[in-house]
C-alpha cells in the first residue's frame, strides 16, 4: 500500500494538487498557495470535555497542534480514550501526530472529536493507530469545524491477524475537509468496519478517503458511506479495497449512497476494487439520487409539513450507518449529532 502523502505545512510545495490522483477532487494546493503562519500556542486554557465527556475514560487532548499531556499511548486491558484535536486558532495553520497501540487482547473505544473554535484555519492531524493480535478497536469520530477552516485527517491503522476493528466517522464538512484512512489488513480472522456519514450544507465540501490492503488470507471487510449534500455542498466519497497475492478467502464490501438536495451540490464517488487473488468475495456498490417524492407526498397527505417530512426521510436515510455503532452510549452521541444538524 502506498505510503500516506507526505504534507508539511511549513512547505507549499508538498501540497497536493488536483493532478494527484488521490486528490484530484481535493485540489489543497488551490485552497493554500502559500504556507501558513503557524498557530500560537491557545492563550484559553480548554474547558469542559468535549461532546463525548459523558462516556467518561481518559482524554488526550491537542490545541493548536500542541499536546496537553501525552501525545502517544499504550492500551492494555479495556479503556475508554477522548481523543480530542482542538483548533482555537484564526488564519493560522498548526499539524500533529498522535499514536495509540492497543496491545494483544486489549479492548479500546477511541472516541474521536475535532473541534473548531476559530476561523480561516488550516489543520492537519495524523494518526497512527496499531491494533495488535486479538485486540478490539471502536473509533467513533465527530468533526464539527467552521465553515471556512481548511482540515486534512490522515489515519494509518494496522490491524494484525485476528484484530476487530470498528471506524465510524460523522461529518459536516468544512471549505475543504479531508478524512483519510489508510488500513493494514493482516486478515488471518481479522475483521473490519469502516463507516462514514456526511452532512453539508451551504459551500461546505468533505472528502472521505480509505484505502484498505488485505494482505493476508481469510480477512473480512465491510464499508458502508452515506451522505446528504444541499445548497452548493460538495461531498466526495472514494474507497478503494486492494485483495493482494497470497490474500484467498477475502471478503470484502464496500457500498456508497447519496441524496443530494440542491440544485447546484455536487457528489463525486470513486469506488474502487484491485483484486491480485483467487477464492474471494469482494463487491461495490454506488447510488446517488434525491429524496423519495411518493414518500414526501404520502407524509404531506398526512399532515407532516413538507420540511419535517423532510427531516424524517433524511434521517431515515442517514440513520442505518449510525445504528452500526455497536457501543450504545457512543451511539446515542452519533444519533444526537445527526439529528441536530437535520
Amino acid at each position: 500500500m502506498n505510503a500516506l502523502p507526505l504534507i508539511d505545512l511549513k512547505d507549499a510545495s508538498s501540497f497536493p494538487s488536483r493532478r494527484v490522483e488521490a486528490w484530484k477532487y481535493s485540489d489543497l494546493r488551490r485552497h493554500l498557495r502559500e504556507a501558513p503562519a503557524p498557530s500560537p500556542s491557545a492563550a484559553v486554557p480548554v474547558t469542559g470535555g468535549g461532546p463525548f465527556e459523558a462516556l467518561g475514560g481518559e482524554a488526550m487532548v491537542f490545541i493548536n497542534g500542541r499536546a496537553v499531556g501525552a501525545s502517544a499511548l499504550m492500551v492494555s486491558g479495556q479503556q475508554t480514550v477522548r481523543l480530542r484535536f482542538i483548533s482555537k486558532a484564526n488564519g493560522t495553520g498548526h499539524a500533529l501526530t498522535a499514536r495509540l497501540s492497543v496491545r494483544a487482547g486489549a479492548k479500546l473505544l477511541l472516541l474521536e472529536t475535532h473541534e473548531g473554535h476559530g476561523s480561516a484555519y488550516v489543520a492537519h492531524n495524523r494518526l497512527e493507530l496499531d491494533v495488535a493480535r486479538g485486540a478490539e478497536v471502536t473509533r467513533v469520530v465527530l468533526a464539527d469545524e467552521p465553515a471556512d477552516a481548511v482540515s486534512i485527517t490522515q489515519a494509518q491503522v494496522r490491524v494484525e491477524a485476528g484484530g476487530f476493528y470498528r471506524q465510524t466517522i460523522l461529518t459536516g464538512g468544512a471549505k475543504l475537509q479531508r478524512q483519510e484512512t489508510q488500513l493494514t489488513h493482516r486478515a488471518r480472522g481479522a475483521d473490519v468496519q469502516l463507516d462514514s456519514v456526511y452532512l453539508l450544507s451551504g459551500d461546505r465540501q468533505t472528502d472521505l478517503t480509505t484505502v484498505v490492503d488485505h494482505v493476508a488470507p481469510n480477512g473480512v471487510t465491510s464499508q458502508l458511506t452515506k451522505g446528504v449534500v444541499r445548497d452548493t455542498a460538495r461531498g466526495v466519497f472514494q474507497g478503494k479495497i486492494v485483495v493482494e497475492r497470497g490474500a484467498d478467502g477475502t471478503d470484502a464490501r464496500m457500498g456508497h449512497h447519496a441524496l443530494i438536495l440542491g440544485e447546484r451540490a455536487e457528489v463525486d464517488a470513486k469506488p474502487e476494487l484491485e483484486i491480485y487473488a483467487d477464492d474471494v468475495q469482494c463487491a461495490h456498490g454506488n447510488t446517488v439520487g434525491n429524496l423519495d417524492e411518493s414518500a414526501l407526498f404520502y407524509m404531506q397527505q398526512r399532515g407532516i409539513p413538507a420540511d419535517e417530512a423532510r427531516a424524517l426521510l433524511t434521517e431515515a436515510f442517514l440513520i442505518e450507518v449510525v445504528d452500526r455503532i455497536e457501543h450504545e452510549g457512543a451511539r446515542e452521541v452519533a444519533r444526537a449529532w445527526l439529528t441536530d444538524r437535520l
